[in-house]
């Protein structure tokens, strides 16, 4: 396996092609202004050491080098050794609302920024253990499966927004159910669920999913964020000017309540615990807590554990061609002088 310690030196080869053109451009001013200096047939009399096509043979050599230099900055490495490595850890499956009540600003930024900034610092706490990614609101999808790829992780996290799951609504029966059937059961690593939602479901269907964790053994955990009393959502334009509240098909303004009845009901049925949201508190660390205290197994990834630097293999090769460049006279050599006339002839 193959990759570059510092790729962000790659993209210095778009110099390249810029190299190129400006050469281009150079050259044919310089002709330019010999032409009208002198006529092409008293070139090689006013200039008889002059060779046409040495310059650009130097030129080309020291592109070449300066590409082979620009790589062996990039430092690339070749794996070495891959072992079969056991890793310790449990699997996880976060569900995260996305409805359109998660943009309610009783917990700030919104409910859903809150949320998913409590997802990233859990990201980078977890050390081991899978982690995978279900958004719901009318349906459930998942975001990514099961990983221990962290980066990957957050990356797919800073994409989630409203528009991640079209359908309206608050499903958490069918979110519960998809990351159920997404764990893999051929081993004794442990699982667990962590829902993030406001609490409002408009889909039913909950307990049933609910039995079928706890027969599972998959324990589920709860943070509940909003204000029981109700609060309205807000709506903004493609500015990020807020143009007013969410409003139902009466023009009523829609409130938006957390509901905690049903999310305690959950973990407690399913050996979980619930958490409610709040500004200042960090909810998930309270429950990575909790993860920590469960029995965690081992499972076996292969990886590359080890790299080799290979940046010698281009820049040798690159201070050669330098110092051949230099030693390379711009004056005609014997040979080049042959090759000029032959191809003066064949053009004529």
């Amino acid at each position: 396996m193959i990759r570059f310690a510092n790729s962000d030196y790659l993209y210095l080869l778009w110099l390249v092609p810029i190299l190129i053109a400006l050469y281009w451009y150079t050259f044919k001013q310089q002709n330019n202004i010999l032409e009208k200096f002198a006529g092409k047939k008293l070139h090689d009399v006013l200039f008889p050491l002059r060779s046409k096509l040495k310059p650009s043979l130097k030129y080309g050599m020291t592109l070449f080098a300066i590409v082979l230099i620009i790589i062996a900055l990039a430092n690339p490495q070749v794996g070495s050794k891959i072992e079969d490595v056991k890793q310790i850890g449990i699997e996880v499956y976060i569900l995260l609302d996305v409805s359109r009540s998660m943009g309610a600003e009783d917990i700030k930024p919104s409910r859903l920024d809150k949320a998913k900034f409590e997802i990233s610092n859990l990201i980078q706490k977890l050390q081991g253990d899978k982690l995978g990614l279900v958004v719901f609101a009318g349906q459930a999808y998942i975001q990514f499966p099961l990983t221990s790829d962290y980066s990957a992780a957050n990356l797919f996290l800073n994409a989630v927004d409203f528009n991640s799951v079209p359908q309206p609504g608050t499903a958490i029966g069918p979110a519960i159910d998809m990351a159920l059937k997404s764990f893999r059961y051929d081993d004794d690593t442990k699982k667990a669920i962590v829902l993030i939602t406001d609490g409002e479901d408009h889909e039913g269907n909950i307990d049933a999913a609910v039995d079928e964790a706890k027969s599972k053994d998959v324990a589920i955990y709860s943070i509940g964020f909003g204000s029981p009393a109700g609060v309205p959502i807000p709506v903004y334009d493609d500015n990020g000017k807020q143009t007013g509240f969410m409003k139902d098909n009466q023009g009523n303004i829609v409130l938006t309540k957390l509901d905690e009845e049903i999310l305690k009901s959950i973990t407690e049925k399913a050996s979980g615990k619930y958490y409610r949201g709040s500004n200042g508190q960090d909810e998930l660390n309270e429950i990575y807590n909790d993860l920590a205290k469960i029995q965690q197994s081992e499972y076996g990834s292969k990886k590359i554990t080890e790299y080799e630097d290979r940046f010698y293999y281009f820049l040798f090769p690159a201070i050669i061609i330098l110092f051949a460049e230099i030693l390379i006279s711009s004056n005609k050599s014997k040979w080049l002088a042959r090759f000029e006339k032959l191809r003066e002839v064949k053009q004529s």
